[in-house]
């Protein structure tokens, strides 16, 4: 393989340069030592600085100096010793040199080790900034989205004027990356992906396998069954509900179809569980139907009513109706419309329009207000379906 070779090389040819500079910078090897934010880690002195220039002036002509110099470039970057990094650079060292084992280069080693102003000086001395490396294809942006604590390196290299809508092989942007590094153990990369949208990142971004943004916020919301803890539950709600918010500001359609990459349709399915995400989506104005086929492909009014027969289907007596909102006649007619003696689900053709009619207006204000008032307290299945109905009927007569 291609990496052992390149690791003999530098075992036998020019890791002892690297292992000089790095001595005289006090610098141990990363594998041996316990942190990198050491003392010694974050400060050169002039007197050693003086003698990495004595030892590279030394070994210009060195057989192996521009592999040597080069990784140690390497080195010194992932370490964040910039006063280092330029004196490499200023002799010589290749800023596209790949580590012979994980093929990342320079910057991308930065930002893997959140260093920021070893970022800026790579990218002021001509690094790629958009470069991908041979192996996972990852640019420095997107490794700088995965993890929250490189923030800092996103930052700067956005400002430095990363393309955020760069796609790999595959079209998976920084974006889809920040959102698919977030799971259940790691829920806390809100501002990386809110840094990414205000500068500019694509929502409707979708990689050659169909996953868009919300499939990773509906993967996530599937991940709340098996988590461990309640706690944990509620952290994978809160963000994903941040998340939601985030995207719909910057215009993403939470209704497109297929239905499995639609989140209006997923909460629409699971009424009991992300109630509040789907309140927030509709009184946001996302589509209570397939946005770009129309209830042909998927309709919220079908997905509603077919809960709300079911959850009435098990009352045995009248005393269903104390469940629902409080009843008058208004609700008494449209029980007997939608749901006959028998309970079982009545056809739903014409019903979008029949409820747009001046003669329901009243009765569908009335019984959206009520509604509302009672989900200030924790909701029932019923009145959740009642809410979803009413406001689609309010919306659909607008």
């Amino acid at each position: 393989m291609p990496f052992l070779h390149g690791f003999r090389r530098i075992v036998l040819e020019y890791q002892p340069l690297v292992d000089e500079l790095l001595g005289l910078l006090a610098t141990p090897d990363t594998e041996k030592q316990s942190s990198l934010e050491s003392p010694a880690c974050l400060d050169s002195d002039r007197s050693q600085l003086s003698a990495v220039r004595r030892v590279l002036e030394r070994e210009t002509h060195s057989p192996f100096y521009q592999e040597g110099v080069s990784y140690a470039l390497l080195k010194v970057t992932e370490l964040g010793l910039v006063p280092a990094a330029e004196i490499l650079l200023e002799f010589g060292a290749d800023l596209s040199f790949e580590d012979p084992v994980t093929y990342y280069t320079p910057l991308h080693m930065a930002v893997l080790r959140n260093q920021p102003d070893a970022v800026e000086l790579l990218v002021q001395h001509g690094a790629d900034i958009n470069r991908r490396d041979r192996i996972h294809e990852s640019s420095p942006l997107d490794l700088a989205s995965e993890e929250p604590e490189r923030l800092p390196c996103l930052r700067r290299l956005l400002q430095l004027g990363a393309d955020v809508n760069a796609a790999d092989k595959n079209g998976k942007t920084a974006l889809l990356h920040a959102l698919a590094s977030s799971d259940s153990g790691q829920i806390h990369n809100t501002d990386s992906i809110r840094l990414l949208l205000e500068g500019g990142a694509d929502v409707r971004a979708a990689t050659k396998d169909g996953d868009t943004v919300f499939t990773y916020v509906i993967y996530l919301l599937g991940e709340m069954a098996y988590s461990y803890t309640e706690e944990e539950a509620e952290d994978i709600e809160r963000f994903c509900f941040r998340v939601t918010q985030l995207l719909l500001a910057h215009g993403a359609n939470p209704s497109e179809c297929p239905a499995s990459e639609s989140l209006t349709h997923f909460c629409l399915k699971s009424f009991k569980d992300y109630f509040p995400l789907l309140r927030f989506l509709l009184e946001s104005g996302a589509a209570y139907n397939c946005s770009l086929h129309g209830p042909s492909c998927w309709s919220g009014f079908h997905i509603a009513f077919e809960h709300l027969c079911w959850h009435l289907s098990r009352f045995d007596d009248e005393t269903y109706s104390s469940d629902l909102i409080q009843k008058d006649h208004s609700q008494d007619l449209i029980l007997q419309c939608l749901l006959p003696r028998n309970k079982k689900l009545v056809p739903l053709e014409g019903l979008c329009s029949s409820l747009a009619t001046a003669a329901w207006l009243p009765f569908l204000d009335t019984c959206f207000l009520v509604t509302c008032q009672r989900l200030a307290t924790e909701p029932s299945p019923t009145q959740c379906c009642w809410f979803v109905l009413f406001f689609m009927g309010n919306r659909c007569r607008r």
